[in-house]
């Protein structure tokens, strides 16, 4: 008896621990059916008063809405956005699956159930909550037809209403034709959408198809279709931080490859500014390596400080390693830290501006030659490079003095490299562009910032006072002035 006492208590404990997770669970996908729902009426309001900032805020709480999402929520909103018939069972039949332990919310009351078909807008974000609830969920053919859908109700449209929303759906869009590899067969839906976006003013709109179009075009390193857009293109200055942040991304990446190293390091230090500093770490991590690879290239050390920031010590680990290489200008060691780390160069998209960088470590090991030796022949050159021949390491000092990487001569007469006298820095105008380049840097970073702040609508009337005001004191001061004449003529 006590065994089976014992049992049945157990299973009592069991069974109500059960029923507690489920209302927990039950509780949850109600407060977001609701929060939602909030936020459907925040977006009728913006629609209403034809003031954009309700929508935008809704947007910029998007991340936190998707992980509320589930199959439950989907299906209680359908019932309050759709009325009955195709419109609810075609938004019914892209929803995700219910999940085994999940619970049905109780049926939307009478009074909440839709009778008319929803704004575009709120449709358009219904979709946009779905879509992103797909990828999530890695339900890409499923995506890939909400994508789809979602694009064709957001084309029939003309309405400015709709514009941050469309905005963001073109975001996903592109992101599901990534992950279906479909990236190319998108690429002219994408210039219409452009093209009508520019003509309509739309710089919400114009900022994300760029990038997406961008992102296309070097998703198949197409670097000169990419330049062509970027030059035939004006980046309207409105567009949001994270979308400047993409753009001057991938401009820098543009210029990486086009060998104009110093607009690169310019654009992608601006985009690392311009990111979300304490999220984001991904995107972060990206940029960071490329400014690492392109300051190699322009002749420059990164500083320590870089490799041992929170978040990215792991990742920037291989470039780390690169550095001391280029820095020792030791060519073995840089031959093994790219044969060792060359998939995840590949993969960063940083392995072919790795591999210009070999000229850079020969240049440091003939600068830390120069600095110590005052008179060295080719041939000790060639067994410290670890060239083949005596005559590689002549043809390579003389470039290297052509270039201004060192100040030596060459005398072929009596074999060797003589090494000039170092002169004073301070001398030469380096200081003074070095100090130019900080100053426009600074001036630059101000005007964005100026740029970039934002004020409520309107709200620059609330101090100013009405015409039946104005009217009121004007007719008050003249009061006031007539009875000061009148007492200056009794005063006489």
């Amino acid at each position: 008896m006590t065994k089976t006492a014992e049992t049945q208590d157990v299973e009592m404990e069991v069974d109500a621990t059960a029923e507690t997770l489920a209302d927990e669970k039950k509780n949850q996908d109600l407060a977001a059916v609701q929060e939602i729902r909030e936020q459907i009426r925040q977006i009728e309001k913006s629609v209403a008063s034809k003031e954009s900032r309700f929508i935008l805020r809704v947007l910029r709480n998007l991340p936190n809405t998707r992980r509320k999402l589930n199959g439950v929520v989907f299906r209680n909103l359908a019932q309050s956005i759709y009325p009955v018939g195709s419109d609810r069972e075609a938004a019914l039949s892209l929803s995700p699956e219910l999940e085994k332990d999940a619970t049905e919310l109780p049926d939307v009351a009478k009074k909440q159930v839709a009778t008319k078909a929803p704004i575009a807008e709120v449709d358009a974000y219904y979709y946009l909550l779905l879509l992103v609830k797909l990828i999530d969920a890695s339900d890409l053919k499923r995506a890939g037809t909400c994508a789809d859908a979602l694009m064709s109700k957001i084309s029939i449209q003309n309405r400015r209403t709709l514009d941050l929303i469309g905005a963001k759906s073109y975001f996903y869009y592109s992101r599901v034709a990534e992950l279906n590899n479909a990236l190319e067969g998108i690429r002219a839906f994408l210039h219409a959408r452009l093209r009508t976006a520019t003509l309509r003013n739309d710089f919400e709109g114009q900022a994300v198809l760029l990038n997406c179009l961008l992102r296309n075009y070097l998703h198949y390193a197409l670097y000169d279709q990419a330049d062509k857009l970027v030059k035939k293109s004006v980046y309207p200055e409105s567009a949001s931080n994270n979308e400047w942040a993409r753009f001057l991304y991938y401009l820098g990446r543009i210029k990486a490859a086009k060998l104009e190293y110093s607009d690169a390091h310019k654009h992608l230090v601006q985009a690392l500014r311009k990111s979300p500093q304490h999220a984001a770490i991904g995107f972060r991590q990206t940029v960071q390596k490329l400014i690492i690879v392109v300051e190699l290239l322009l002749g420059n050390i990164p500083e320590r400080v870089v490799f041992r920031q929170a978040g990215l010590r792991q990742s920037l680990g291989p470039y780390f390693q690169l550095t001391q290489a280029v820095r020792l200008g030791n060519l073995k060691r840089f031959g093994d830290v790219v044969s060792q780390f060359g998939p995840k160069f590949q993969m960063d998209h940083t392995f072919t501006l790795i591999i210009r960088l070999r000229h850079n470590v020969i240049k440091t090991a003939i600068r830390s030659i120069g600095l110590s030796y005052s008179r060295i022949s080719p041939k000790d050159i060639a067994k410290r490079l670890m060239l083949d021949s005596a005559e590689d390491a002549e043809f390579i000092v003389s470039k290297a003095i052509r270039d201004g990487v060192i100040e030596a001569t060459l005398d072929p007469a009596q074999n060797y490299m003589r090494s000039k006298e170092s002169t004073d820095i301070y001398s030469t105008r380096e200081p003074q562009l070095a100090f130019h380049e900080r100053i426009s840097f600074c001036l630059n970073l101000h005007n964005q910032s100026v740029k970039a702040m934002r004020y409520p609508p309107k709200s620059y009337g609330k101090d100013l006072e009405s015409a039946e005001e104005r009217r009121e004191r004007e007719q008050q001061d003249l009061e006031l002035a007539k009875e000061m004449a009148e007492d200056d003529e009794d005063g006489f």
